[in-house]
């Protein structure tokens, strides 16, 4: 079956490179088919009032209480006079999205590098936080900022919102291109990210908003460091707790590879196993597990046009059978000449922000046979070029033209009641439903309730546990 399935993704690749000189174009669907009939537009937001090509990555909050999506703006694109910040929207009623509150970086025009990238939310000790990274190079200013942290716990009262930390690693400089926030099992409020260097650094919520100047609690070091030719860096994290072990495992993909940390002890995180050597990858972009950790869902970093996800059964690394995992046991692909960027997993189903392919569903019940259900493409036009928009060509600054890095960017899924929210780079805010799939509870599919959605009460998979930290 292993050999199968590599030579179905191998050639996938060759085929797509075969036809790329002939095919660089999709056309635009036909009035009706944009979208599969089993997913409905709930709402729509256009949010690219500087011009196209500046909507990042999307975090919303998971209490129906608390209808609040936050929509990141970076300079991806390398516009003249960009956006650098964020946006807050309202879904309290998800048919008609309202922009709440929009900020943004001082001396935007002076900064260079991505911008605004990285956005989660925490609940510690009954108040919200929206945390967000940033990426700054050399050249302007705040080369040295990882993150901003904002008390969001009055809203829909914007004048409560306040700052309440900058997050600086002049031992670091470049910023967080990624975060991840976790409730612990010891009750701690983690955020792990992503730096420019080989740590992905784990953070104590409670810390930084006391203003401890140590609120970096542990490390997880790139194992390729110093490997010869391997980019040590680390690009996605997911975490999540199995409750079989007893562990909080990280899941983290970067240069080299991927890989699975034991972070029940912060301070030392411990490899458990590994995802490299696989054909067609020198690194890992997105790096997502099923609920029991059993499977991930892997893309290749640098991501690359033809390039399908990849699908790994961990379970003899994680068992000691083997000591590393380096061939898919699955691949799904929305197109021969596509990309896809960021996944959510709710099994049986991956929801996926596809990039130029748009909104993206399919099922990995089986996972050497995963199959696409359902689709929406948020990004119609040419397939490797940005739409041109308010004086904008597709010959643009910034090196981005002929590009696949546009559409669909970010993916976010709401358990409670189902509602998917997708940020496009090119057309703004959408949410959606998908027909069958109103809400998601991990123990209806016989699965740990584990997911990117935390329980900040109680902790990981919805179970307090004796001595955790209130």
């Amino acid at each position: 079956m292993t050999r199968r399935i590599a030579g179905a993704v191998t050639a996938l690749v060759v085929l797509g490179i075969a036809q790329a000189q002939g095919q660089a174009y999709r056309p635009d669907p036909r009035p009706g088919e944009q979208g599969s009939s089993n997913v409905r537009i709930i709402g729509h937001l256009p949010l690219n009032v500087a011009g196209p090509f500046n909507t990042s990555d999307i975090e919303m909050e998971q209490e129906l209480s608390r209808p609040y999506v936050y929509v990141d703006h970076a300079n991806e694109a390398g516009l003249p006079n960009p956006r650098i910040g964020f946006d807050i929207i309202s879904i309290k009623d998800p048919s008609k999205p309202q922009l709440l509150y929009s900020w943004q970086i001082e001396d935007a025009a002076l900064h260079r590098g991505a911008g605004s990238l990285a956005p989660t939310y925490i609940k510690t000790h009954g108040r919200y936080y929206f945390w967000n990274g940033f990426q700054f190079r050399s050249g302007g200013p705040n080369v040295d900022l990882g993150a901003i942290v904002w008390d969001v716990t009055g809203l829909p009262d914007t004048s409560k919102i306040r700052e309440v930390a900058r997050i600086r690693a002049p031992e670091a400089p470049g910023g967080e291109h990624e975060t991840f926030s976790y409730k612990h099992s010891t009750g701690l409020a983690l955020v792990v990210a992503q730096t420019v260097s080989s740590a992905a650094y784990i953070y104590d919520v409670d810390r930084v908003v006391a203003g401890d100047p140590n609120p970096v609690i542990g490390k997880a070091i790139n194992p390729t460091e110093g490997t010869s030719g391997a980019r040590a860096s680390w690009h996605d994290f997911y975490v999540g707790y199995d409750p079989v072990t007893k562990q909080d495992k990280l899941y983290a993909g970067g240069g080299g590879g991927a890989f699975v940390y034991d972070i029940t002890d912060p301070a030392n995180p411990k490899v458990i196993a590994s995802v490299t050597g696989v054909s067609g990858v020198t690194g890992i972009h997105t790096f997502t597990p099923t609920p029991d950790g059993r499977y991930a869902v892997g893309h290749p970093l640098p991501t690359y046009q033809y390039a399908p996800a990849r699908i790994f059964d961990l379970k003899p690394a994680l068992d000691g059978t083997v000591k590393n995992i380096s061939r898919p046991i699955g691949a799904w692909t929305p197109s021969w000449n596509g990309s896809v960027h960021n996944f959510e997993v709710r099994w049986p189903y991956v929801f996926v922000a596809g990039q130029s392919d748009g909104f993206q569903v399919f099922n990995m019940m089986d996972p050497t046979n995963p199959y696409t259900v359902g689709y929406y493409v948020t990004r119609p036009g040419p397939y490797l070029h940005g739409i041109g928009i308010a004086g904008f060509t597709d010959e643009r600054p910034g090196g981005r033209s002929n590009s696949m890095y546009e559409g669909a960017w970010g993916v976010d899924v709401r358990n409670a009641d189902g509602l998917v929210v997708i940020s496009d780079f090119d057309s703004g805010f959408w949410a959606f439903k998908m027909d069958g799939f109103d809400g998601w509870n991990g123990h209806q599919w016989g699965m740990p309730h584990v997911s990117s959605v935390q329980d900040w009460d109680n902790g990981p998979d919805g179970a307090p546990r004796p001595g955790k930290v209130s």
